[in-house]
């Protein structure tokens, strides 16, 4: 089930120069920071149709791995993982982090009752993303079950994932975002610039996108 569940994340962004890649982040850094909505949310990670019609917030329905707790079994046993769901930027400067992992995503939904015009990642998941990622280096994690906007914050994320919903093993995403495994997954889906470019397909005129359909950038498994 963790296999199956690796394949799908696609890293989209590495480092803001190609000599500069962030993923896969240290294990052994000093002390790391975990901020975000959907970095301890097991329903948040599961999506809709689970548990119930249009899914729940929270760790207590279900058995299963959060990104964050994932992390935390991943990483050095004397790294320092320290988890603020929304840090200000002071806390974020002023505690001597290394990196950050930011995750962030849709809120669960089904049918029509995830309809939406805009496509956004709810507040306070861009704030989060602006505080911590103009502070220090940072991986951006997208729980979501299609793409959403994203590019206003690009130039500021040191690294993108697109993990869509990882249902109840968040082991799956740390296992590639630390190298335990390589990133190997391509867009099903062109990302977009922006939504009032929808609708967009391969090979419109007007096919101007942030990640082209197929995309995805590729890390090798490394020893440690």
């Amino acid at each position: 089930m963790q296999g199956a569940q690796r394949i799908g994340k696609v890293l989209l962004k590495n480092g803001k120069s190609p000599n500069q890649p962030l993923v896969p982040p240290a294990k052994k850094a000093l002390k790391i920071l975990v901020a975000g909505t959907h970095a301890d949310n097991l329903g948040y990670q599961c999506g809709g149709w689970t548990i119930e019609w249009q899914g729940l917030s929270g760790n207590n329905m279900t058995d299963g791995t959060t990104i964050l707790k994932a992390i935390k079994a991943t990483v050095d046993l004397r790294t320092n993982v320290v988890f603020e769901e929304n840090p200000t930027p002071d806390f974020v400067k002023s505690q001597g982090f290394s990196y950050a992992v930011v995750v962030v995503g849709e809120v669960p939904y089904a049918e029509t009752m995830g309809d939406s015009l805009n496509l956004s990642i709810p507040e306070p998941g861009p704030s989060t993303i602006t505080n911590v990622c103009g502070a220090i280096k940072c991986v951006v994690v997208v729980v979501s079950g299609r793409p959403v906007v994203i590019e206003p914050y690009v130039q500021s994320i040191d690294a993108l994932v697109a993990a869509w919903l990882p249902r109840s093993e968040g082991q799956g995403v740390a296992d590639v975002l630390f190298g335990d495994h390589g990133f190997t997954g391509r867009l099903a889906r062109t990302w977009f610039k922006s939504v009032d470019q929808l609708p967009m397909s391969l090979g419109d005129a007007h096919y101007d996108t942030l990640f082209p359909f197929g995309f995805g950038l590729e890390t090798k498994p490394i020893s440690h």
